[in-house]
């Protein structure tokens, strides 16, 4: 059983066809508490994060410089009441400098599989979710990529025609015996229209591999768990749509929670209380710290109103979705009872706040994708080397314990303690990479929620040069035959047959004698 991701998409990448070398950073974070996932069920149920970063650039010769080429951004989520994860796609992009063919999609392929595959998932589950939005754009995490000539974007129909094979294809992987229920849906578009358009989009009216996909949501299924648990309480809307960043179905789930019989309206802010009414409220209600009123767990708005179906007939008006553009949401589950192996039974044991051998903090993480998305472009191929330097050796650094400050003319030179000639107080450092806005946290009842701020036992992952060597970095060299074009009905190495040509001899007419 390897759990090494790296190795993983390594291996998937050594089928490629042609001949270059690839360069891979894997950056996965160490797990811990997040509230947001299903932040309006109630109970909460415990769920935990891991961020992860898939940086691959290519080197065509031995002589030539190594350039990015794909990058995928994913979340997953672990929710042990249910023995469920939810993976979830947030971005993939390339900067159209890869050679042809292009590795995104074996990229994106190897990830999803490592998950999809009980014994190489790092996680004790026995149901994935894997969920996505497909929305068409010139560029998601390389900067100014769009203006480079070679990069060639997507259409909204073939973005989804695209995302539907590959995960097509994830399944085809899957065990015999794996439960597999795939699910997409198009806003705007009905059954027949969305089919028709693939079709004609993909120019094949199957799955390549026989796949019956299921045009609806999977919020319905009866053989199949959730992952947010629903047996305490009678489930509302927040207990079915799970909340990701940049998603439009969180941005419509939160207008949901906060709308009433009188419009939309933002959450009061509640008066304090004076002491003679806190004093009543202590004595109608007894000892401090008792259990919140069951008006606190009532679902906001009109949470508890909506059902899933009438959820997704709306989504079908929401601007996101009907802007001109199609887009598509997409899940697929794999359910699969977990291998019995002693690796398995020893993961199954242990905390799931333990970080796992080769993962790294959060913000180790988060400063690479920061400095990805704030710090370098792809506009050219003399930009994209630089950047890809720029970056390569940012993560080294942050492994080796280097802070890299940002130089104008090249990449980021390490700086060391500067050494005090007499005692004086520090200047406070600036910092070199600002994190991006990020939105307000929610109200629930008036008041701010803030995020879980319990201990966590064990403390973040210190990266080091083993850790880089051994799991975030690593190379392979392809050497396969070149691809074959299937569109040319010639082979290279036939001799196109000479066309005869027939020469017609006009004939004279003969003069007469008299």
């Amino acid at each position: 059983m390897s759990a090494n991701l790296r190795d993983h998409i390594l291996s998937t990448l050594s089928s490629l066809p042609g001949t270059r070398e690839f360069h891979l950073h894997v950056l996965v974070s160490s797990p811990r508490k997040n509230s947001s996932l299903y932040y309006f069920a109630r109970p909460r149920p415990r769920v935990y994060l891991q961020d992860i970063l898939v940086l691959l650039s290519e080197q065509r010769s031995l002589d030539s410089p190594r350039i990015l080429v794909s990058a995928i951004e994913a979340a997953v989520y672990h929710i042990p009441a249910t023995s469920s994860a939810v993976l979830y796609v947030s971005k993939v992009d390339s900067t159209g400098q890869a050679t042809a063919p292009s590795p995104t999609s074996h990229l994106v392929r190897a990830l999803l599989s490592f998950y999809v595959d009980p014994w190489t998932r790092p996680l004790a589950v026995d149901h994935l979710w894997i969920q996505l939005f497909a929305r068409a754009q010139a560029q998601y995490l390389f900067p100014n990529s769009a203006e480079y000539p070679g990069k060639r974007p997507l259409s909204d129909i073939k973005l989804c025609v695209w995302w539907k094979r590959v995960l097509s294809q994830v399944a085809g992987e899957a065990k015999p015996e794996t439960i597999i229920k795939p699910f997409y849906v198009l806003p705007g578009c009905s059954e027949f229209e969305a089919e028709d358009s693939l079709r004609i989009a993909s120019s094949s009216t199957a799955s390549p591999t026989g796949l019956k996909w299921i045009y609806g949501h999977p919020y319905s299924l009866s053989e199949i768990p959730l992952p947010c648990p629903t047996s305490i309480v009678a489930p509302n809307l927040g207990h079915y749509i799970p909340n990701f960043d940049d998603d439009p179905k969180s941005r419509f789930l939160d207008e949901i929670a906060y709308t009433t019989d009188e419009g939309i309206k933002s959450p009061v802010r509640k008066r304090s209380r004076t002491n003679e009414e806190s004093g009543d409220k202590k004595k109608s209600t007894g000892n401090e710290g008792s259990t919140p009123s069951s008006k606190d767990d009532r679902p906001l708005g009109e949470l508890g109103k909506v059902t899933p179906d009438e959820f997704w007939e709306r989504m079908s008006f929401r601007q996101e979705c009907v802007a001109g553009a199609v887009t598509g949401f997409f899940t697929l589950i794999v359910s699969s009872s977990s291998p019995t192996s002693p690796d398995n039974a020893t993961q199954r044991s242990i905390s799931p706040l333990a970080p796992q051998p080769g993962q790294v903090s959060s913000q180790l993480n988060k400063r690479i994708i920061t400095s990805l998305q704030t710090g370098n472009e792809f506009s050219t191929t003399e930009r994209s080397i630089r950047a890809t330097e720029t970056l390569e050796t940012a993560i080294k650094g942050l492994c080796d314990g280097i802070t890299t400050a940002r130089s104008s003319d090249g990449p980021p030179a390490p700086t060391r303690p500067r050494k005090l000639d007499r005692c004086t107080t520090p200047e406070p450092e600036t910092p070199s990479l600002l994190a991006p806005p990020s939105t307000p946290p929610r109200r629930l009842h008036g008041k701010a929620v803030l995020p879980d701020v319990s201990p966590n036992p064990f403390p973040e992952p210190v990266a080091s040069l083993e850790t880089y060597h051994s799991h975030i970095y690593g190379s392979i060299s392809v050497r396969n035959p070149a691809a074959v074009d299937k569109n040319t009905s010639v082979k290279a190495d036939a001799a196109p047959a000479i066309p005869q040509v027939t020469v017609l001899t006009v004939r004279r007419k003969k003069k007469r004698t008299d």
